[in-house]
């Protein structure tokens, strides 16, 4: 019988831990630093988002969490082991969902299980992943055939089918028109409340940042340093006009420097 994706209440996330984690790329024989000093604690099944300003480093942390590059100095761990290389235990979800135009649905969600060859054994997931994310109807349908949504939710699909302990988030709901991104934010905390991983969320939302998630770290300029870490201990579902909401939106813009244009 096909293991189904977690939908218990216990947290069953990976924890992650960042030490002084520094980062610089070259440029022209010069090093261009990018964090610095970053140190992180996250708990297994939070919910964690990263704001500051763009360009501060905030996709090159992400990056480093998934294993796709090492940092200059520092470490970063996940279950106490340290991150050096990708894991399909953490899996980014990006902003374009990038699904292949001539697979179907369930074709694309299957990708994961396929590269690892599990594909025989695990397909059940599958159908988990796509009823998880209400796609069921739309399994044999191609990407042209969906709408930003509904293509996004197909990405979700493909990244859960891996029953991930991390999912890395870097800005996925960032292309879709407004409407369709405040109804996907609910269906993010509804699945991560369902299979309780541990996600990281970059964002350039302020809104969606407190909304989602238990605590917020703002950046600074880059070299990204972390400036404050925002709690929001309030239960969900959140409402924007809540005074709690609007008190922490405002602490939040405070640390951006943007407290007169707010």
């Amino acid at each position: 019988m096909v293991a189904p994706i977690a939908s218990d209440h216990a947290a069953r996330g990976s924890t992650l831990t960042l030490r002084e984690v520094s980062h610089s790329f070259d440029l022209e024989g010069q090093p261009l630093p990018v964090l610095d000093r970053i140190s992180l604690q996250v708990g297994r099944g939070e919910f964690v988002a990263l704001l500051g300003p763009s360009g501060c480093g905030k996709s090159t942390l992400l990056r480093l969490v998934a294993g796709l590059d090492t940092p200059t100095t520092g470490s970063l761990l996940a279950e106490g082991r340290e991150i050096e290389a990708p894991d399909p235990s953490r899996v980014v979800v990006f902003q374009d969902p990038t699904l292949y135009p001539w697979r179907t649905v369930r074709s694309n969600v299957a990708l994961g299980l396929e590269a690892r060859g599990l594909l025989r054994t695990h397909g059940g997931r599958i159908e988990d992943a796509l009823r998880l994310v209400g796609l069921t109807g739309f399994a044999n349908a191609y990407p042209h055939q969906l709408s930003g949504g509904m293509a996004q939710r197909a990405a979700l699909a493909r990244a859960l089918v891996n029953d991930p302990k991390l999912l890395i988030l870097d800005e996925p709901l960032g292309q879709l028109d407004s409407l369709t991104r405040i109804a996907m934010q609910a269906e993010l905390v509804s699945l991560w409340q369902r299979s309780r991983f541990t996600a990281l969320l970059v964002t350039h939302d302020v809104e969606e940042a407190l909304l989602l998630a238990g605590r917020v770290i703002v950046l600074s300029d880059r070299p990204a340093r972390i400036k404050a870490e925002v709690v929001n201990s309030h239960s969900y579902p959140r409402h924007r006009g809540d005074p709690h909401f609007v008190e922490l939106r405002r602490e939040v813009f405070e640390q951006l420097g943007l407290d007169e244009a707010w």
